[in-house]
């Protein structure tokens, strides 16, 4: 298994996985045979959370090929992180919550002998090495790993949503947040989900057996209740000559004939609330350098640079970087340096967004009309 950071090679995978795997998918798709045998997935996700390849761009390549009955699972698959950004636009506090909450947990000794494999549940072990060395975990993997950490080794949800997003490639402030609140059962209030010894030893092909969960534990609880904020889109046209683009969207080929300069942002720990590994920065950092190698108008610039720039000039285009650690940033630098920003958002997004105002059920029941509108 091994993740090429740049866009070549995802559509080559892309390609090979419509082409050769994607048959498959609904039946083989729960099952972690392990690192060495991966087909029965896509492998798609590091990509698509930076919008290498876009959600719409992926299905419309798979329609070419199927038809919607065939592959329904596969498109509601990528619909989720659709979804899940919608949800949390709509509900930002969620975010801000989780956020200021990371500072009220101690690392104490059950936390980190949980971060460096040393408790008493063998697959939970090799997950949490399989999570450093290759910065993936298979999707069902990562319910039960939630599961084990919040009901058998009791560790605050926050805590390991943290420990994912310092790891995982293809991490993310929407998905992986609500799907940490939707194990805990804070996500649908009441309805948790709990990892089973004969769950775990059936998908992952009897690789492990006689495991040792909690699985009598009733959901978590929280005493809040988050209303649903009307999202706000500034001008969503061109109005500057310089656009700024962070790695939650490089989705970037609709704009390279419109704007004089692009400068995309390379990332860094210095104003996140969570560090990433430097593995998980390496891999950002080579995505958006191969981006920049796509054309002459595009620029990366770093902290420092950007700072020199906002220094000297106020007015830019922004492609939208939704709720998370880069509109924090940006936000924040926007009110020290007094900047006017324009964010751009794409017409798909805000189109999906108002169908992520319930649960996904009701997302779902719209996607045939999603479809008809930007895909078929």
């Amino acid at each position: 298994m091994k993740f090429s950071p740049n866009k070549q090679f995802a559509l080559e995978h892309l390609d090979t996985f419509i082409e050769k795997h994607i048959s498959d998918y609904n039946r083989l798709r729960n099952f972690d045979f392990g690192i060495e045998r991966r087909d029965n997935i896509s492998l798609l996700s590091p990509y698509i959370s930076h919008r290498v390849l876009l959600e719409f761009e992926i299905i419309k390549q798979v329609l070419k090929k199927y038809s919607f009955s065939k592959v329904e699972k596969f498109i509601q698959e990528v619909f989720w992180r659709v979804y899940w950004k919608g949800w949390l636009e709509l509900r930002p506090q969620v975010w801000t919550d989780f956020t200021e909450s990371l500072k009220n947990f101690e690392k104490n000794e059950n936390y980190l002998n949980a971060i460096n494999s040393n408790t008493d549940i063998q697959c939970f072990n090799e997950w949490v090495n399989e999570l450093k060395e290759n910065n993936y975990l298979h999707n069902h993997t990562r319910m039960w790993f939630a599961s084990i950490w919040i009901f058998t080794l009791k560790l605050p949800w926050q805590q390991g949503a943290a420990f994912f997003l310092e790891h995982l490639l293809d991490g993310d402030s929407a998905s992986n947040t609500l799907s940490w609140r939707w194990v805990a059962g804070l996500q649908t209030k009441g309805k948790h989900y709990l990892a089973k010894s004969w769950n775990i030893q059936k998908f992952t092909d009897n690789r492990f057996t006689n495991i040792q969960l909690n699985e009598s534990a009733v959901p978590l609880i929280e005493n809040k209740f988050y209303e649903i904020c009307p999202i706000s889109y500034s001008n969503k046209n061109i109005n500057n000559e310089i656009l700024i683009v962070f790695d939650t969207d490089l989705f970037i080929d609709q704009y390279l004939n419109k704007y004089k300069k692009i400068y995309l942002v390379a990332p860094s720990n210095i104003t996140r609330q969570v560090h990433l590994s430097e593995k998980v920065l390496d891999f950002k950092r080579n995505l958006i350098n191969d981006v920049a190698r796509s054309s002459d108008i595009i620029e990366v610039k770093n902290h420092d640079e950007l700072i020199s720039l906002f220094s000297h000039s106020k007015k830019f285009d922004l492609v939208y970087p939704f709720i998370g650690e880069n509109l924090d940033y940006i936000n924040h630098l926007e009110k020290l340096y007094n900047l006017d920003l324009n964010k751009v958002f794409k017409e798909e997004d805000i189109y999906c967004w108002q169908f992520s105002n319930k649960g996904y059920f009701n997302f779902k029941n719209n996607i045939p009309k999603i479809l008809g509108k930007y895909i078929i």
